[in-house]
């Protein structure tokens, strides 16, 4: 069975964040290191994926100041998506060439991970045509941003536990004006992030066919 290995990075900036996704990536894509998830919640941030469009930033220079929110054009797909404290935000570093070359597989895998968990929560999830992420009705409780070279994954999926979402007033997110934004402190409040982060694992473990590494903060 494939390898896997869990690194918790707590509450990390995401500039620290990033520059440890590359290091891995670039460790992955040499064989160093086995399929890794990075999970990590963010200060505040608001990020440009490549194609982005800058007018979905609608934040005044103000009140970026006063919430003391970072930005940062980044490499992913997708357009502008919030990250801050209570969302859980996972980076696989995976190596697509030991699971399948295909990205749309790939995606499709990491949404039907967070479609399972939150149905583990009684929280019926789903996916929307044309529209990546995972959707409980027309709220997206989970955005999901891609970027994969040599056929190594980076970043990831953005899953609110319990998001301020007054913060996603700042951007159109994802670009999408006709939808809304949910987490799952709305819809089962019993549920904290100790207990996601775990079963988050054991769903990409199950979906991805792996094996925890020995020595890592979660297990069993």
């Amino acid at each position: 069975m494939r390898k896997l290995t869990v690194i918790d990075l707590g509450n990390c900036p995401y500039g620290k964040a990033w520059d440890i996704q590359k290091e891995l990536h670039a460790k992955r894509v040499r064989g160093e290191i086995p399929d890794t998830l990075i999970l990590v919640e963010h200060p505040h941030v608001y990020t440009l994926g490549k194609n982005a469009n800058a007018q979905h930033l609608i934040a005044s220079q103000d009140y970026l100041k006063s919430k003391g929110i970072e930005i940062y054009n980044v490499d992913r797909g997708g357009d502008i998506t919030y990250h801050g404290p209570g969302q859980l935000v996972g980076y696989p570093i995976f190596n697509l060439k030991e699971h399948k070359e295909s990205i749309s597989w790939y995606v499709h895998t990491v949404e039907q991970v967070l479609i399972d968990l939150l149905a583990e929560y009684n929280i019926v999830a789903g996916r929307i045509e044309k529209l990546t992420g995972v959707w409980v009705g027309n709220q997206k409780i989970a955005a999901i941003g891609m970027r994969v070279s040599r056929w190594v994954t980076m970043h990831g999926f953005a899953l609110n536990v319990s998001t301020d979402l007054s913060l996603y007033d700042g951007i159109i997110p994802c670009g999408i004006v006709s939808k809304g934004i949910t987490r799952i402190a709305d819809l089962a409040p019993d549920i904290q992030m100790d207990q996601v982060k775990r079963d988050v694992i054991i769903k990409f473990r199950t979906l991805f066919d792996l094996s925890l590494v020995d020595g890592n903060q979660f297990s069993d």
